[in-house]
């Protein structure tokens, strides 16, 4: 996973402000948020059923969109969180035996995760590391193949190759930080790993199975309530 340096800037400067503040997250609190989500796929691509060359395989690319989320502390510990973003678009692009063909396709994705969390330390912290652990439905549509994908796959311009991938739930683990502002302002940090597989399925019938085991790295700026 590459580092997103400017959301690491943000973070220096909201660890550099937290001097004498202090918020309290207790029971009942509600804490909303807005900021940004950047998901870099680590995939691990199968390969490509026949027919097609040796070796096709594929990889999916990054990309970063508005975001926020909801949390419920369910005690001054305990807390139930619901992030929140726009769709993402991922492009996938030709690996192994096809990896100079470029951009084969693209699709949508709309992960979709409850965490239940455990905050660390007391509720008026300046500080608060936290654990959660998730369930995510990982919604993909809009898929769109290019004429790359159609030429590599023996179609056409009038009769081009479709694809289609399948939504699948996983599981995904999260680490994070929330950083006092003031008395309700505060920034949240938070990484997590979703462990989840698709399959893509061609018009030709052909198929791909692709692990995708998404690394997360998001930064809001919230309100707690």
């Amino acid at each position: 996973m590459k580092t997103n340096t400017s959301i690491l800037g943000i973070a220096g400067a909201a660890l550099l402000a937290t001097a004498g503040l202090a918020q309290a997250q207790t029971a009942g609190s509600w804490l909303l948020r807005g900021g940004v989500t950047h998901i870099s796929p680590e995939v691990s691509s199968g390969t490509l059923t026949a027919p097609s060359f040796t070796n096709t395989k594929v990889d999916v690319l990054s990309d970063t969109q508005l975001s926020g989320g909801i949390t419920y502390m369910l005690t001054n510990h305990w807390a139930v969180d619901v992030p929140l973003a726009l769709p993402f678009k991922h492009d996938t692009v030709g690996a192994g035996a096809i990896a100079g063909v470029g951009k084969i396709g693209e699709v949508k994705a709309l992960p979709i995760t409850v965490f239940a969390q455990y905050r660390f330390l007391e509720a008026d912290a300046k500080i608060r590391p936290y654990v959660g652990l998730g369930l995510t439905y990982a919604k993909f549509f809009k898929e769109r193949g290019t004429a790359a994908l159609t030429g590599l796959t023996g179609g056409t311009p009038a009769n081009p190759t479709l694809l289609s991938a399948e939504s699948k739930f996983g599981l995904t683990p999260q680490i994070g930080v929330n950083i006092a502002l003031n008395d309700r302002w505060f920034v949240d940090l938070a990484y997590y790993k979703t462990f989840v597989k698709t399959r893509n399925t061609l018009s030709t019938g052909q198929h791909i199975d692709v692990k995708l085991n998404p690394n997360t790295l998001t930064v809001g700026v919230g309100y707690r309530f």
